[in-house]
């Protein structure tokens, strides 16, 4: 199975600059984590944008949308800032593209230590793997279909949330959770 890795920035690929004091983009960590976890060949990567997702605005999301659409591969993880994650996911789904995308973020730096990086990704590549086509958010051990989601500021995590269509958090379009 070949699964579409994006990077798209946030948290998840940024590290401590010790000059300026504070967390700047480098470059993607998704090749080195893919080759700390030994997974075989099936993967892609591509570095869309190394951007902090509270910096994105439309133009970004629709570059992913468009970055989705046209890529050769039906299972598709983004690494994107957890603060406009749900944004994104809800641009994704509005395309409604016949795909399974998954978005997943950290939020502490893969490079720093403590990370939740590494084990959200490899959660969300298994969730990518296993879901029915639609948009759907890992973090942290959970999955969550696009509007059902939220992420709590305050505890540093994400949680389930009313469905945004105000129905069963379901989409409209059969086989998707």
């Amino acid at each position: 199975m070949h699964i579409r890795l994006i990077a798209a920035g946030g948290t998840f690929d940024k590290v401590y600059d010790p000059i300026g004091g504070g967390l700047v983009f480098d470059r993607t960590t998704l090749p080195d984590i893919v080759e700390r976890a030994r997974l075989d060949d099936a993967f892609a990567i591509d570095e869309a944008m190394q951007i902090d997702s509270l910096d994105m605005d439309d133009g970004h999301r629709q570059r992913l949308v468009a970055l989705c659409g046209g890529a050769a591969e039906y299972r598709l993880v983004i690494v994107h800032g957890t603060d406009t994650m749900v944004l994104t996911a809800r641009a994704l789904a509005a395309a409604r593209l016949d795909k399974t995308i998954v978005l997943t973020g950290a939020m502490v730096p893969y490079r720093v230590a403590r990370s939740d990086a590494m084990f959200n990704l490899g959660y969300a590549i298994a969730a990518a793997t296993h879901a029915s086509p639609g948009v759907y958010v890992a973090m942290n051990g959970r999955t969550w279909p696009w509007n059902a989601v939220r992420k709590n500021r305050d505890a540093g995590r994400f949680e389930s949330a009313p469905p945004a269509d105000g129905g069963s958090g379901r989409s409209d379009r059969p086989g998707q959770a």
